[in-house]
């Protein structure tokens, strides 16, 4: 496939890396050298140096033949972008996608009125952080989850503690003390170890600082958090650390499911902004959020999560370690620097949010056949979930699952056939229109690809 990408900022530079790493033809245009030249330095792209806006700019790095093309330049107003993708597209692009930075433009109408001038997809990822932040506040039993059909099937991962139930047990062992009937209402899908994704075996064994990926039922969902030895927590005070358009998001969204919320932000007029824009349910304090005597004066015990989200990794990181010893039971970190993500796990934050792969997950379901509905990169591992609607006639529907030469790093989780869904086992045999719950490592995404076509 032949990709380009407008702007060698952070993420298009981590797109085109991502996207080079699946043997697509990725070119990528930026009018600064030097983001060109350090971008040029970790991944195999041609860089063509120049205004993205210019015709024949866009034409030297053959827009016309384009299957994708992404517009995502850096540390300019939208319009930039949307101008670069409507050009593309009327060059002769297949597919042109923009980032945005405006929530308006995000309404049903106003999507609409993108598509009629041939923008595919009008994305503004801190939107999407924000509404991940409020998802993971939601379901706080669990690192992080996600929704299949409006919580039919929902995906959860655990950590493992020294007090969870199942630490140093093996799988066989673990799903000998189930029913039968509790089994079918969820699969454990994948442990992540050290930066490594293990797909489980019966004797695969899980360890203290396991991540557990777990496909579920909806009414599994509980009994899976007593199992993992993590107890759902009831959010109603929420403290964040930094007043940027993400903070200033989550609050807003915290605040209409009337929750409490509390910002904490050292610019004296952007505080003075957000009094004048935000819910009175609201509070902004103008204060220096890493100081822990600070967030101790300011009640923090009495909060029940936490959630940093200022520009700098490491203050988010760090404060979310003292909230935690000051009381706090849930904390979620921004964290933007991908090796930084481990090592947040690590110091013990309980969700991170990393704006460059939700970014990545929107962009790559383009680079597959139209069949997948939505792909998203899981922290904690470099795996990928997807979400297929199996189309009539595909290799996948030809005979049931154990029967089936499916990739060996990847795994059919759960099944969603009309109102009805349920977990995949080797007698299962998927039908035409179902949706399919995949989980896998980047390198049978291809492969996995070629049974829904």
């Amino acid at each position: 496939m032949k990709i380009i990408i407008e702007g060698a900022g952070e993420v298009g530079s981590h797109l085109a890396k991502m996207l080079r790493a699946e043997s697509n033809d990725v070119t990528v245009i930026d009018n600064d050298e030097q983001r060109l030249s350090h971008l040029s330095s970790y991944a195999d792209v041609e860089t063509i140096l120049g205004n993205p806006s210019s015709i024949k700019v866009l034409k030297s790095a053959g827009v016309e033949k384009a299957d994708l093309y992404i517009a995502v330049y850096p540390f300019a107003t939208q319009e930039v972008n949307i101008v670069g993708a409507m050009l593309a597209r009327q060059l002769g692009a297949a597919k042109v996608i923009a980032r945005i930075n405006d929530e308006e433009y995000l309404t049903a109408e106003n999507r609409l009125i993108f598509k009629e001038m041939g923008i595919e997809l009008t994305f503004y990822p801190e939107k999407v952080a924000a509404d991940e932040i409020v998802d993971a506040l939601k379901h706080s039993s669990s690192t992080e989850s996600m929704d299949f059909a409006h919580g039919k099937l929902q995906m959860a991962v655990f950590k493992l503690d020294e007090n969870s139930p199942c630490t140093d047990a093996t799988l066989g062992s673990f799903t000998n003390g189930i029913s039968q009937e509790e089994l079918l209402s969820f699969r454990i899908i994948a442990i992540s170890r050290n930066g490594k994704t293990i797909i489980p075996k019966f004797d695969s064994k899980f360890l203290y600082g396991d991540l557990i990926y777990v496909i579920s039922k909806r009414e599994g969902l509980p009994q899976l958090s007593k199992y993992f030895g993590s107890d759902s927590i009831d959010i109603r005070k929420v403290m964040v650390l930094g007043g940027t358009a993400i903070g200033e998001m989550v609050a807003r969204s915290l605040a209409s499911a009337n929750i409490d919320v509390k910002i904490i932000d050292d610019n004296k007029e952007r505080c003075i902004e957000l009094s004048e824009t935000l819910p009175d349910r609201v509070m902004i304090v103008n204060g220096n959020g890493r100081d822990s005597d600070f967030l101790f004066e300011e009640s923090i015990s009495d909060y029940d999560a936490f959630v940093a989200v200022t520009p700098n990794d490491e203050a988010n990181m760090l404060s979310c370690v003292v909230a935690k010893k000051l009381g706090v039971r849930r904390t979620i970190a921004e964290v933007e620097n991908i090796e930084y993500i481990r090592l947040a796990e690590e110091m013990g934050v309980d969700t991170v949010i990393n704006k460059k792969l939700i970014t990545a997950s929107r962009i790559f379901k383009f680079t597959l056949s139209g069949k997948a509905r939505f792909v998203k990169y899981m922290n904690g591992t470099d795996a990928e979930v997807i979400e297929y609607t199996v189309a009539p006639g595909s290799a996948i529907t030809k005979d049931t699952l154990k029967n089936i030469p499916f990739p060996k790093n990847a795994i059919i989780g759960g099944i969603i056939r009309g109102n009805d869904s349920f977990i995949a086992v080797g007698d299962t045999r998927i039908e035409p229109y179902d949706r399919v719950a995949i989980f896998a490592l980047p390198e049978s995404i291809k492969d996995i690809d070629k049974f829904f076509k």
